[in-house]
């Protein structure tokens, strides 16, 4: 009887782990490994060597690095421009090898799946950056990096408690990104166009009549 759950439990991890290496992919592994080892979450055995205390360095580490790197403006845009794909393949092989136990089929399917959750809000994320940094002021990518953060150590406490809600909670923000996706392109495409559309106006406002 309580097979379904096992299996909910365990997808919904996947689903979680997808959802939080779009943000963050070290801050991810640290998670999984430190949760794994304290016996926070119950990890599919693929996924136990994450509970390693040199895995959990390394990745304390990387994630030490990012911490400082996505609070400078403009550096966290090119942070998130290299992690489009590490990101996403982060999250595809912690799928992978979370179905071990499934086999080659299962675990494909499961990798295609995560890495597109991770590259959906790994999109929403680097596009949000990119309207901050249109901002003059240092300080809002501080803040909106110690949002993302703090939503993904809390989704992960969450998960421990309220497995169902967690994972309920994970894709109704899945359906939402699409319509903040949307929002977020046409705002950056609108700061992109800007300089483009006024370069000719102010080159020929600069032109003096010949006399």
């Amino acid at each position: 009887m309580n097979l379904p759950v096992e299996y909910l439990r365990e997808y919904g991890l996947i689903l979680l782990i997808g959802w939080a290496s779009g943000i963050s992919i070290y801050l991810t592994i640290l998670l999984v490994g430190v949760g794994g080892r304290m016996g926070w979450i119950v990890l599919p055995p693929g996924l136990e060597i994450f509970t390693h205390p040199l895995v959990i360095a390394a990745a304390f580490v990387m994630y030490a690095v990012e911490f400082c790197a996505d609070k400078v403006p403009l550096v966290d845009s090119a942070w998130d421009s290299v992690h489009t794909f590490v990101r996403p393949a982060g999250a595809a092989a912690l799928a992978f090898m979370a179905g071990t136990e499934y086999g080659p089929a299962i675990q494909t399917s499961l990798a295609v799946l995560t890495g597109t959750v991770a590259l959906d809000v790994h999109a929403v994320k680097a596009s949000s950056r990119l309207a901050i940094n249109t901002s003059p002021e240092p300080f809002s990518n501080s803040v909106a990096s110690v949002v993302e953060d703090s939503a993904v150590i809390m989704m992960f406490y969450f998960f421990t408690k309220h497995p169902v809600i967690a994972t309920l909670l994970i894709l109704v923000f899945l359906v939402g990104t699409f319509f903040v996706l949307r929002a977020l392109w046409r705002f950056v495409l609108k700061i992109f166009r800007r300089p483009a559309a006024e370069e000719p106006r102010n080159s020929s406002a600069d032109k003096s009549p010949v006399i």
